[in-house]
């Protein structure tokens, strides 16, 4: 169900945000129950979204015209009508930015190819949303050139470490270029640079939205750099708590992380009024505690248009509980269009299609979208033993049944 066209939020909050945010949390959640009984708040809004995130790692797609085209008629003829390509990670972009490095390997193999676009245009023309995924956020590789060039704006933990061993890496053996550090949403050159990347795609590509996800984020042990330190001190009149689990330390640092989220919705109003900000983040209470992610006051404030919320429990009664988690369904009823992003391979494990059917039927039934993680994982490189025929098909069906076309399947070709 498509939402009205948010307000520009560069001013305060609405008027439900600030009365959720003064209130005391048990009085929150009987005033929010209230006004769902009351009828306040829309009702349970049915998502049509199917969707797949595009990456260049591991996948040679980007570096490919043909491949690209291949890909995307594929992903047409199964049923997707949503495509999420990956456009900033570790610390590159996918087109020559203002702001960031091109990715080295595209630059070798061709800076003109712009990927993102030539997604954007072969998904348009065949009536698919594009919406391009900035996966990395805050984050950038330890030995990026932004870091070395403005190491002021990396947030710091209270002894002055900065380094996080994300994805497998070590601390102690892993080189630079494997540890990553975070950008300070609070400070104002970061978010330039940030809403800068994002305005490049958005008025580059003509795109339908952009997506943020769980690396949009204040590490919640992060802030004892020298300028955040001065930013609370000035505005609080004395020094940030040791514990960076203090109550009001959270919440002033969560307020930061959301107002550069304000910039940047005022901004895409400004530039293209029309495109979405989808959000992607892990379950409500981690996002919440240890990454500073408010994303039921994204969702109430419309500062986000959609949530796509991960999901990888390997079970299906695993799947199918955490479908269920209260923030999920709050969103639900407040009429924010909700899909679930589900593993369909990745590395060494990929998801069967019985199983993959099991989960997608669950997700259906409570009225959500489906986005799969990731491309190469449906019927390419970390598909499966099933071969990609039989995956492509499986997935048709599986689309056909659970979410029929806006338009006659004729017009789509057999697999």
């Amino acid at each position: 169900m498509p939402r009205p066209t948010p307000p520009g939020l560069s001013g305060p909050l609405p008027r439900r945000v600030r009365l959720k945010r003064a209130l005391p949390a048990l009085a929150t959640v009987l005033l929010t129950s209230s006004l769902q009984a009351l009828g306040a708040l829309p009702a349970l809004a049915a998502s049509q979204r199917v969707g797949v995130w595009l990456t260049n790692s591991p996948s040679p797609l980007y570096y490919d015209a043909n491949l690209i085209e291949k890909a995307v008629a594929e992903l047409d003829a199964a049923g997707f009508n949503t495509l999420y390509p990956n456009v900033w990670s570790r610390g590159y972009t996918f087109h020559r930015s203002r702001y960031a490095p091109i990715e080295p390997k595209l630059k070798q193999v061709n800076a003109s190819l712009d990927p993102i676009c030539r997604i954007t245009k072969a998904g348009q023309r065949r009536g698919m949303k594009v919406i391009p995924w900035f996966e990395y956020g805050l984050m950038e590789p330890a030995d990026a050139e932004v870091v070395r060039r403005h190491p002021e704006w990396v947030l710091q933990r209270s002894d002055g470490s900065t380094l996080y061993a994300m994805h497998g890496a070590n601390l102690k053996t892993s080189p630079l270029k494997d540890l990553r550090v975070w950008l300070n949403p609070a400070h104002p050159g970061v978010r330039e640079r940030v809403i800068g990347l994002i305005g490049e795609i958005v008025q580059r590509c003509g795109v339908d939205g952009i997506q943020l996800d769980d690396h949009f984020a204040w590490p919640v042990e992060l802030g004892y750099d020298a300028y955040t330190r001065t930013l609370f001190r000035g505005e609080k009149g004395r020094e940030p708590p040791r514990d960076y689990n203090n109550r009001e330390w959270m919440t002033w640092r969560r307020q930061k992380l959301t107002g550069l989220l304000r910039d940047l919705r005022a901004t895409m109003q400004k530039e293209r009024s029309g495109a979405v900000i989808s959000h992607s983040p892990g379950p409500f209470r981690f996002a919440y505690n240890h990454w500073l992610q408010d994303w039921e006051i994204w969702a109430l404030g419309q500062l986000v248009d959609e949530l796509v919320v991960q999901n990888y429990a390997y079970s299906v009664a695993g799947f199918t509980k955490d479908l269920d988690q209260a923030a999920l369904v709050k969103a639900r009823r407040w009429g924010m269009p909700v899909q679930i992003g589900v593993l369909a391979g990745f590395g060494g494990r990929t998801t069967s299609s019985a199983v993959l059917g099991k989960k997608v039927d669950q997700v259906a039934k409570r009225g959500l979208g489906v986005i799969y993680f990731y491309w190469e994982g449906l019927w390419g490189a970390y598909g499966g033993p099933e071969g990609a025929r039989a995956r492509r098909s499986s997935f048709q069906r599986l689309h056909g049944a659970l979410y029929p076309d806006p338009y006659p399947r004729s017009s789509r070709p057999r697999l």
